[in-house]
């Protein structure tokens, strides 16, 4: 295999000299390459050196014009026989070392001459003719052409870690492709754990062996971002990706990368050499399947509205390939013929809860490794047989391969926050801090497990969001907390001794004064802030929030009380009633018998009519009219008097007859109780419309709303007209009556609980 002369490295094709010199001295035309001498041999040199009986049968064949030697390194006859079933063939030499004597093709002389001194050796460039070429591809078997259409195959970097791609435009990545922009395309790409063999798997599965993806021994990662190059033999667009579980600082943007790459794929690889299937494998499909039809198909949609394709993107996703490789255990479903592994593979994600409905098909493809290499035939054929299937993924130009990518890039990219990234741990915070969560906002607490035995309260970074069910609110006096102290301040609307009626009654006598124009004391006196809600935690005091539900649940009481009367005791019900909402200076019921100005004796059925100017009984005739009486706290609107009071309006009370604030209360009350004096059909229509109609207005910030309240929030059972809706006082659901029929001393009196918080132990 005779060097060419200086010409040759020009490009012209010149003569083949003797590369033996062993009679020529390597001056004359070389007419026969000899395989086994592993050189070009001219007439006289190739007899003499095939004298001896053990070189007679050495294949030797006539060169012809121009004719390009095999590369020595390849093609076996040195020894290098894994090199050789590597490359699948001998390979035609590209340059010949004049210092080594051998011939190299290009692989084997990046292989043998790129570092060291042999990088300095000089060369000779072999240029083949196109004869010999034809002759050459006409000799081939099918295998051999497809290997050597892909012997140009590179590379190159599609996206980098940082999800920035790195073509340009789309005719850049047709250029990179090296491949037609009219070719229709599909694409194929690989995931997996780091140092599971995934760029070695598509070097042997779609390239021959040759490492048209970087591989390396190293234990860092040698696949960084997502490379990509074109498979001519089998029309398809292969991907590689980096790899799951390995070193990175970008943890959450490359598993969003990873889901890019599975979007715009047609076949999904996922390649493990673990003996058993882990979970992860099971995890990460089904979480790639939640994510694909949450964001990814709506995008693709938009993408191909947007952009105009003739080509619809599919919203069903890729098919997917598990390639199984295990060395010590056996393949999934080899112990139970009669399942199929695919079968297998569903129940395992069944009993996960993970559910990988997004992909178009699951198969499993295993191999079972005794002694190195790894076959890849099955999975070759596997591949092949699914990319045949175009009937949910059709092949597209690679142009609208690009426009989705660059879409989905556009779309999902930036940075994400610390505290937004799912971060994975085998001894996670959670297995050693306290499990429970603010029930107004959802948060964690911090502390230790265990802490409220040590008598150490919740607590949580994070701030707290105000829950009307909860009324999380607390305040505290402004005027203590310039001073630099900080104390509580609880809202009361009634003494603990006070019946709730009066409590109330003093409560709003004693503002009277500021009915006008006065400002809520939230928004003055106090600071509000809102604190977290803890589970089995007292609650927050509602007494400022529950007055007029308090007043409501009286006269409910009331109505509800002398409406399950019979008529005969209705009478002594209304005068105890109007005796204990009656001011002071009133003269009690039991002590009218007749009336106070034509002494008409009072029967069972007469209404006694109490005189708002002097307290005494009167029948009807006499207490007819009507007159403001202020001195007595009855403000100025016209209210029932007697004929004397009447006839004496200029007569003005004594300072020491004015009413007090008790008595004063006990007037709010009783004007109030005046809808339940008069008969018993009154009562059920005066109060039970009103009730209804005030009671949204009334009820605690942290009670649930009626109209969100659509069956007890025990029992389930659906309300309905027959079905009266209660509210516990205490955590504010709803309830049916046979849920909430106990009693506790929640608002400084006995009030309706439900049966959960009546089984709370202390105040609730």
């Amino acid at each position: 295999m005779s060097a060419h002369t200086q010409t040759a490295e020009k490009g012209q094709n010149t003569t083949l000299l003797c590369q033996e010199s062993y009679v020529c001295s390597g001056t004359d035309e070389a007419i026969f390459e000899c395989d086994e001498c592993r050189s070009l041999q001219c007439q006289r040199c190739e007899e003499e050196l095939h004298q001896p009986e053990r070189l007679r049968n050495h294949e030797r064949t006539r060169i012809r014009p121009g004719h390009v030697p095999y590369c020595d390194s390849c093609k076996g006859a040195n020894g290098n026989i894994m090199h050789a079933s590597m490359m699948g063939s001998r390979q035609i030499a590209a340059v010949r070392c004049q210092v080594c004597k051998i011939n190299l093709c290009v692989e084997c002389q990046k292989r043998t001459h790129a570092g060291g001194n042999r990088r300095k050796h000089p060369v000779t460039v072999y240029h083949a003719g196109k004869a010999q070429e034809q002759e050459e591809e006409e000799g081939m078997d099918e295998e051999t052409k497809r290997r050597k259409m892909t012997e140009k195959v590179v590379s190159f970097l599609l996206v980098d870690e940082t999800e920035e791609i790195q073509v340009r435009n789309e005719d850049d990545f047709i250029k990179k492709l090296d491949c037609s922009p009219d070719q229709h395309l599909k694409v194929v790409s690989i995931f997996g754990n780091t140092g599971d063999g995934k760029s070695h798997t598509l070097n042997h599965t779609f390239f021959y062996g040759r490492e048209v993806f970087k591989t390396s021994p190293a234990q860092e990662s040698c696949t960084v971002g997502v490379w990509a190059a074109y498979d001519p033999v089998r029309k398809v667009v292969v991907i590689d990706t980096e790899g799951l579980l390995g070193a990175t600082v970008n943890l959450s943007q490359r598993t969003r990368l990873l889901l890019k790459v599975l979007a715009i794929s047609d076949l999904v690889i996922y390649r493990t050499r673990a003996d058993r299937l882990h979970n992860d494998l099971f995890k990460f499909l089904g979480d790639a399947s939640e994510a694909y039809l949450k964001h990814f198909t709506k995008e693709l949609k938009a993408t191909t509205a947007r952009c105009g394709l003739d080509v619809p993107l599919s919203t069903l996703g890729p098919g997917v390939i598990i390639f199984h490789e295990t060395v010590y255990t056996k393949l999934l479903g080899s112990d139970h013929p009669s399942e199929v592994p695919e079968k297998l593979i569903q129940d395992r994600f069944r009993k996960l809860s993970c559910f990988p409905e997004a992909f178009s098909s699951i198969h499993y493809k295993g191999t079972r490794t005794y002694n190195p290499p790894t076959d890849f035939s099955g999975l070759r054929r596997a591949v092949e047989q699914q990319l045949e299937n175009n009937t949910t993924r059709s092949p597209r130009q690679p142009g609208v391969i690009y426009k989705a990518l660059k879409a989905l890039s556009d779309r999902f990219s930036g940075e994400i926050p610390d505290d937004q990234m799912a971060h994975s741990s085998f001894f996670p915070d959670e297995y050693f801090t306290c499990s429970s969560v603010c029930l107004s906002c959802g948060c964690g607490c911090k502390k230790s497990m265990n802490h409220a035995k040590e008598g150490v309260p919740h607590e949580s970074k994070s701030r707290c969001r105000y829950s009307h069910q909860y009324d999380n609110r607390v305040y505290t006096c402004k005027a203590c907390y310039e001073r630099g102290m900080e104390v509580s301040v609880v809202p009361k609307t009634s003494a603990s001794t006070d019946s709730p009626w009066l409590g109330l009654a003093k409560y709003a006598w004693s503002g009277r004064q500021y009915w006008f124009g006065n400002q809520d004391p939230v928004n003055t006196v106090v600071r509000t802030e809102i604190e977290h809600v803890w589970p089995g935690t007292d609650g927050f005091l509602k007494d400022n929030n529950n007055a007029a539900q308090r007043l409501l649940d009286g006269m409910n009481f009331m109505a509800q009380s002398v409406s399950e009367l019979s008529l005969g005791p209705t009478k002594a019900v209304t005068s105890w009633l109007t005796d204990q909402i009656a001011p002071a200076y009133w003269r009690p019921n039991s002590q009218i018998l007749s009336c106070n100005k034509c002494n008409t004796p009072f029967k069972d059925n007469d209404t006694k009519h109490h005189c708002r100017a002097c307290g005494e009984g009167f029948c009807d005739g006499c207490s007819s009219k009507t007159r403001p009486v202020p001195e007595r706290g009855w403000g100025p609107a016209p209210v029932r008097v007697c004929d004397n009071c009447y006839e004496n309006r200029g007569i003005q009370l004594d300072v020491a007859e004015l009413p007090s604030d008790e008595e004063g209360g006990t007037l709010i009350a009783r004007k109030v109780g005046e809808a339940v004096q008069n008969t018993l059909g009154a009562v059920v229509t005066a109060m039970d419309i009103p009730l209804g109609l005030v009671k949204d207005a009334a009820r605690p910030a942290y009670w649930v709303p009626d109209h969100e309240i659509l069956h007890c929030h025990n029992c389930r059972k659906e309300f309905s007209i027959k079905l009266s809706k209660h509210h516990c006082r205490a955590c504010g659901q709803g309830f049916c009556d046979e849920c909430s029929h106990d009693r506790r001393a929640e608002w400084d009196h006995p009030v309706r609980v439900c049966f959960n918080c009546n089984k709370k132990p202390g105040d609730l």
